[in-house]
């Protein structure tokens, strides 16, 4: 019993490991060799052996340790490889180039093995897409965040279904071609034969491509100059390339949790607003939703200064990542209306919101603090000097003064010498004039 018991703890302890593992969810070698180092004399018999291959272009290694390190954890991310045909020189490190049949597709999306994987089925799958049913129609509306092609022919034998299959292998898979030989689900989309509608991304009214029949030269022309949507979601896959794909190297961005509440109702005005502008070729947003990107939330809050855990909407410079955003009013619950972006919108299209001025507006405020500085070092010099020339012309005013009271006391002193000299004289004056009538009377008195 007790070995049982032991026995079982050994059996759990081995499956919590696994479970582990799982969770862990690292990527690790199973024993095949899907990955091989390709070089001049190699490459053609290894590519002889699969239909698709995969090959990740880079520089040399070298002897780091963290280098071969990486290598090595890129090369597990690769291990889902199948393999192709080697028809042309790779020219870009550090890409990865998807070889099937007579095509080459780069991959530029997020190197992690899952997202691989998921592109790699795509490839895989027909270019042009059947639809015959009323199921697979349903589906076909479904989705709404890449551009999609549907077309009506006659069979997959006609010659402009052949041209239309050519175009779609140009864009495969980054684009969806869809194709339907039935007249009823024909008549559902409103096609008529021969005609190809386009769906730009989160638009219910498609496009119908004029000239019709097309030729695959035509219809490459028309997809290449609207390959740029009004509305675009940044998805892992292709993550790279719409970041690349920037008008006068700004991107209009604007993040939103499809699955908040909040990222929801903003999204939708959002869709809105790219849907009654689907005719302006200056108009571009790229939707991005931060659930897609978990690692790159803390990066993109530290370096637009930013909080993802509500909408936002800015635009941002490809090259230094100087950006504005619009002000979302953090203390109402309220959306901003679509005529209150549209607003915003327009702005930033006529170069009336732009990062770069915002740049030289922090740096007029720097100048403008500098000034003040400046400007306050002056005045107070101007105070000090003012303060000096009042204290300097206050002692001179003292002085004045007590030189003043002086002459005053002088004078005084001397009126008041003056005064009494003449006093003197008179009282002098008087008592000669006293004497002189004593002595007359005397005389009187004697005759």
């Amino acid at each position: 019993m007790k070995w049982n018991l032991v026995f079982l703890g050994l059996l759990l302890t081995f499956g919590q490991l696994s479970w582990g593992q799982k969770g862990m969810d690292f990527p690790e070698y199973d024993g095949k060799d899907r990955v091989h180092d390709l070089n001049a004399k190699n490459y053609k018999s290894v590519m002889k052996k699969y239909d698709v291959m995969v090959v990740y272009y880079h520089e040399h290694v070298g002897s780091s340790k963290v280098a071969q390190k990486q290598f090595q954890i890129e090369e597990l991310a690769l291990e889902v490889v199948i393999g192709s045909t080697w028809n042309q020189c790779l020219d870009e490190a550090d890409s990865i180039y998807i070889f099937i049949e007579d095509e080459v597709i780069e991959y530029d999306g997020e190197l992690a093995a899952d997202t691989l994987v998921e592109f790699l089925y795509d490839v895989i799958e027909d270019p042009v897409e059947i639809i015959d049913n009323v199921r697979e129609l349903k589906g076909f509306h479904n989705i709404e965040e890449d551009i999609k092609l549907v077309g009506f022919f006659k069979s997959q034998k006609s010659e402009h279904y052949q041209e239309y299959e050519d175009a779609a292998e140009e864009f495969h898979p980054h684009i969806k071609f869809f194709a339907t030989f039935n007249p009823k689900v024909a008549k559902s989309l409103d096609l008529k034969l021969n005609e190809v509608d386009f769906y730009e991304p989160f638009m219910d009214e498609p496009v119908v491509i004029p000239g019709k029949p097309y030729s695959e030269k035509e219809l490459v022309a028309f997809i290449e100059d609207n390959d740029r949507p009004t509305l675009r979601k940044m998805q892992p896959y292709n993550m790279y390339e719409i970041w690349e794909d920037a008008l006068d190297g700004e991107h209009i961005i604007a993040f939103a949790e499809e699955g908040d509440p909040d990222g929801f109702e903003f999204l939708e005005i959002v869709k809105e607003v790219a849907e009654d502008n689907t005719d302006n070729p200056d108009l571009s947003i790229v939707w991005i939703d931060p659930d897609d990107f978990p690692l790159l939330v803390p990066y993109w809050e530290k370096t637009f200064d930013i909080d993802l855990s509500s909408p936002q909407i800015g635009v941002v410079e490809v090259d230094d990542a100087d950006s504005i955003w619009f002000d979302m009013d953090d203390d109402d619950d309220d959306m901003p209306t679509v005529d209150e972006l549209e607003d915003w919108l327009e702005d930033v299209l006529e170069n009336k919101i732009d990062p770069d001025e915002d740049d030289d507006d922090d740096d007029d405020d720097d100048d403008d603090d500098d000034d003040d500085d400046d400007d306050d070092d002056d005045d107070d010099d101007d105070d000090d000097d003012d303060d000096d020339d009042d204290d300097d012309d206050d002692d001179d005013d003292d002085d004045d003064d007590d030189d003043d009271d002086d002459d005053d006391d002088d004078d005084d002193d001397d009126d008041d010498d003056d005064d009494d000299d003449d006093d003197d004289d008179d009282d002098d004056d008087d008592d000669d004039d006293d004497d002189d009538d004593d002595d007359d009377d005397d005389d009187d008195d004697d005759d």
